[in-house]
């Protein structure tokens, strides 16, 4: 069974630190809670701007995943699932949430975030490369956008994104292989564009 798979896996890796201090923060331990937060926000962040491409809407999303996470601890069984994939799983959730009630806003309408550390015209470019991902992934079923962004964006393994998906790796690999082919040929018109022309 493909979730036992995954549980067992789990336990081969390093210990679930963010497991135990769950548990702390349900025993009243405030510090737990500080440094979970510290820890799992970024992550969180992160994913949810790379899937909705809106620092605003990632920030809410951000904020109810935590919100969820305090919610559980007291009912939270260390040893059965890590919390980074809980966590991730609610955050995909609520990104697909949030975009499947969006689908008539057009992406021309989202602010993108700047980079200030580079130069005008890096930033340009950046914003110009990343409103093209941005659409690219938009223009993607939202199962493939998902696995591709978990995959490639956010660097996980395909067991972790299989237990984030609820699906078997099998299916995270097909799903981002059709995923990487469908963006290839969405943005294969757009390399010189985007300052990857190799001519």
């Amino acid at each position: 069974m493909m979730s036992a798979q995954i549980k067992a896996d789990e336990t081969q890796e390093a210990p679930d630190t963010d497991g135990a201090l769950l548990v702390a923060y349900a025993n009243g331990d405030a510090t737990a809670a500080r440094d979970l937060m510290i820890r799992l926000t970024p992550r969180v962040l992160a994913q949810a701007n790379r899937l909705l491409a809106d620092q605003a809407e990632a920030e809410d999303v951000a904020q109810e995943a935590m919100m969820r996470l305090w919610k559980i601890a007291p009912e939270w069984r260390q040893g059965e699932a890590r919390v980074s994939t809980w966590l991730y799983r609610v955050t995909a959730n609520l990104c697909t949430d949030r975009l499947r009630k969006r689908r008539t806003v057009p992406l021309d309408a989202v602010a993108e975030p700047l980079d200030d550390t580079d130069s005008v015209a890096d930033q340009i470019q950046g914003r110009s490369r990343l409103k093209a991902l941005a659409d690219a992934l938009a223009s993607l079923p939202d199962r493939q956008a998902q696995a591709v962004s978990l995959r490639h964006l956010e660097g996980l393994s395909n067991p972790d994104i299989a237990a984030i998906m609820d699906i078997s790796t099998e299916a995270v690999e097909s799903l981002t292989a059709r995923g990487k082919r469908a963006l290839a040929a969405v943005l294969a018109g757009r390399k010189a564009e985007l300052g990857y022309d190799d001519g």
